[in-house]
C-alpha cells in the first residue's frame, strides 16, 4: 500500500507522477473540465496542529475531485480519553484514506504501518512532503520545467520543511543549499539526512553571500514552533528560546534588499504563514519575484495529485 510520509520511502519517478497529475488536473481546471476521479471516496483529515493551507487544499481538491472530506480536530476527539493506536484503527475504518496533521511523525508512521489505507503526513515535527511537493510545482512552473532549475537556496532554521525540500530537490536531481547557522532539533532525521547528502546535491553554508549566489529560488520559514505559542502568545516556558532564535537568525532573514544584492533575480518564497519582521519582511512577500501566493494556490493543485497517486492502481 502507498503512503506519503517522508520522502524516504519515495522514488524520483513516484515524485515526477505526483507532479504531472497535479499539472495535468490544474489545466483542466483551468479550461473548466470537470475532474470527478474520486466520486464516492472519503477523507479522513486528522488535525493536532492547526492549519489553514492544509485544511483548505485538501477539502478543496477532494471537494473538486467528487470526493468528500471530513475534518477532524483532535482536541474534539476522544484520543486523550484511550489508546492512540486503538482510536486511529477506528477512525481509518471510516474513510478511504487518512490526511493526518500530527505532532509527532512517529504517530504518523505508526498508522501507515497498519497498511489500513493511504496515510498522509501532512506537516509533522520533521516533515512536510506535500509542501515540498507543491514547492517543487511551483518552481517547475516558474522555471519552465522541472530540469532548468539548477538552484535552489533555503535561508533560515532547518525544521520540517527544510527537510522534505531538501530530500524532494536531491532525488530530483536539482542542487539546494542550506544556508543555516542552527537547526531545529525536533526535526532531525539522520537517515532522510544521509539519503539526501549521498546525492551530492546538497551543500550547508551559513554563509549568505556565497550561498544565494546563483540561486534561482530562494525559501524560508518561520523561525518559530507553532508549539511555542497560545492564543497568539509566546508560552513562559518557550520564552528564552524565543529571544535566542530571534537573535540567532536575524542575520538570515530574507528581505528585499538581501534578494537585490546577492541574487536580484531569484524568485522568493514561504510556505505561510509569513512573521512580517523575523523571517520575512513585507518588500520580500511583494517584491516583483515573489511567488508566495502561487506556492499556497499551488497546495490544492498538489493535493489533487497526491490523491490521485495514493488512490491509482
Amino acid at each position: 500500500m502507498k503512503h506519503l510520509i517522508s520522502l524516504k520511502e519515495n522514488t524520483a519517478k513516484d515524485l515526477l507522477t505526483i507532479l504531472r497529475l497535479a499539472s495535468d488536473i490544474k489545466k483542466k481546471r483551468k479550461r473548466g473540465v470537470f475532474t470527478n476521479y474520486l466520486k464516492n471516496k472519503t477523507l479522513i483529515m486528522l488535525f493536532q496542529k492547526t492549519s489553514t493551507r492544509t485544511r483548505l487544499s485538501f477539502e478543496s481538491a477532494m471537494t473538486e475531485l467528487g470526493g468528500h472530506a471530513i475534518f477532524l480536530d483532535s482536541r474534539t476527539t476522544q484520543f486523550s480519553l484511550t489508546d492512540f493506536g486503538d482510536e486511529i484503527k477506528a477512525i481509518m475504518r471510516f474513510g478511504c484514506a487518512l490526511m493526518f496533521r500530527a505532532l509527532k511523525a512517529s504517530d504518523v508512521e505508526k498508522a501507515a504501518s497498519m497498511n489500513s489505507i493511504p496515510v498522509i503526513d501532512a506537516c509533522s515535527e520533521k516533515y512536510h512532503p506535500c509542501q515540498a511537493l507543491g514547492d517543487i510545482l511551483t518552481m517547475a512552473e516558474s522555471a519552465g520545467g522541472i530540469k532548468k532549475i539548477k538552484k535552489v537556496a533555503w535561508l533560515g532554521i532547518e525544521n520540517n520543511v527544510s527537510n522534505t525540500l531538501k530530500l524532494a530537490c536531491a532525488l530530483l536531481g536539482i542542487n539546494i543549499t542550506i544556508i543555516s547557522p542552527e537547526l531545529d532539533s525536533s526535526s532531525v532525521d539522520v537517515e532522510l539526512n544521509k539519503l539526501a547528502d549521498k546525492t551530492g546535491m546538497v551543500t550547508y553554508t551559513k554563509d549568505v553571500k556565497s550561498g544565494l549566489k546563483d540561486a534561482q529560488f530562494v525559501h524560508t520559514d518561520t523561525w518559530m514552533n507553532m508549539e511555542f505559542f497560545e492564543n497568539g502568545k509566546i508560552k513562559s516556558e518557550f520564552k528564552k528560546e524565543y529571544e535566542q532564535r530571534k537573535k540567532v537568525f536575524a542575520p538570515y532573514q530574507l528581505n528585499a534588499q538581501l534578494v537585490n544584492k546577492y541574487c536580484p533575480s531569484a524568485k522568493i518564497m514561504h510556505c505561510m504563514p509569513c512573521h512580517v519582521g523575523y523571517e520575512i519582511t513585507r518588500d520580500a512577500i511583494e517584491h516583483k519575484y515573489s511567488l508566495i501566493f502561487d506556492q499556497a494556490e499551488n497546495r490544492l493543485h498538489i493535493q489533487k495529485g497526491i490523491l490521485m497517486w495514493l488512490f491509482r492502481k
